[in-house]
């Protein structure tokens, strides 16, 4: 058996076409679907990312702001930001890129956007209704591989899944996703005795460790979906400077039913759902505003 790819940058074209609809036709209404973005330092990576952000709002005709703060801002200079673009009925999404230099309190920042705006899904409150199954904004990474999965079908309901990784930013709030959605879910994590054991009995496996090539096809069962979420660089060896996933893609292809490639994967669907995200709460404010 070979798998099947799951093409992420090719659904997330798809999402992208669907979201820049919605606001064409919000822009229609008067209302201009707008994401403000918020960038401290110049970690390369954190640049990277918030110029795709911003690049990715023009494509879907999102209008974007950015603001960008030396590394040794005073945190109560992006706080005051923060309190500006909550009062902004004109911003719709607020995202504060992270990781943050150690001065901020992250979770104090975090608290401080206004649920309503908190496109990134990140509020404890959002994570709040997660968990408990209300309306509220889903992380942008298991937003976009619960997209993934319902792109292709794979029936969740019953499903045995195995989420590798407890990060508050993608294996937590997936598993909850995955329960929700009437899957029985095992997160394993670096603790976890006998991972292999774990993942033989998956039918889906969602890889969000950030160990690059740890889970290899003798741990998969034959016919599983392995959705991998890792993105890794190799530092030595032939392969030095590539990126790559948490799963060895090459091994476990020849075992799974469907599985994600890295990069191409999950990744291009983290910013999609980030911009749907947006265009959702520009939808919710104009359903607020009085006719």
């Amino acid at each position: 058996m070979t798998a099947r790819i799951l093409d992420g940058k090719a659904l997330a074209d798809r999402v992208r076409g669907e979201v820049a609809l919605q606001a064409d036709a919000l822009r229609g209404q008067g209302v201009v679907p707008c994401l403000a973005v918020i960038l401290v330092g110049s970690d390369p990576a954190s640049s990277v990312y918030v110029r795709n952000k911003v690049a990715a709002c023009e494509k879907a005709h999102i209008q974007s702001l950015r603001f960008d703060y030396p590394a040794d801002v005073d945190p109560a200079t992006v706080m005051a930001r923060l309190e500006a673009l909550n009062a902004d009925d004109s911003v719709h999404g607020i995202l504060v890129q992270l990781p943050l230099p150690p001065q901020f309190d992250e979770a104090a920042v975090l608290r401080a956007i206004r649920i309503d705006k908190d496109v990134d899904g990140f509020h404890a409150e959002n994570v709040g209704r997660l968990s408990q199954g209300q309306p509220g904004f889903i992380p942008c990474t298991p937003y976009g591989v619960m997209k993934m999965l319902e792109s292709e079908n794979v029936p969740l309901s019953g499903a045995e899944v195995v989420v590798v990784g407890r990060s508050n930013i993608v294996g937590k709030p997936i598993a909850k996703l995955l329960t929700n959605a009437g899957a029985t879910v095992t997160v394993c994590h670096s603790r976890t005795r006998d991972l292999a054991a774990h993942l033989r009995r998956a039918d889906i496996v969602v890889a969000a460790v950030g160990k690059p090539r740890m889970i290899t096809a003798d741990m998969i069962r034959s016919g599983a979906v392995v959705i991998d979420v890792g993105i890794n660089r190799i530092e030595s060896g032939p392969d030095a400077g590539k990126l790559c996933g948490d799963v060895d893609f090459a091994s476990v292809r020849e075992v799974a039913a469907l599985i994600t490639p890295v990069p191409g994967g999950v990744g291009p669907m983290t910013i999609t759902m980030l911009l749907a995200n947006t265009v959702e709460s520009a939808e919710r404010r104009l359903a607020r505003e009085p006719a």
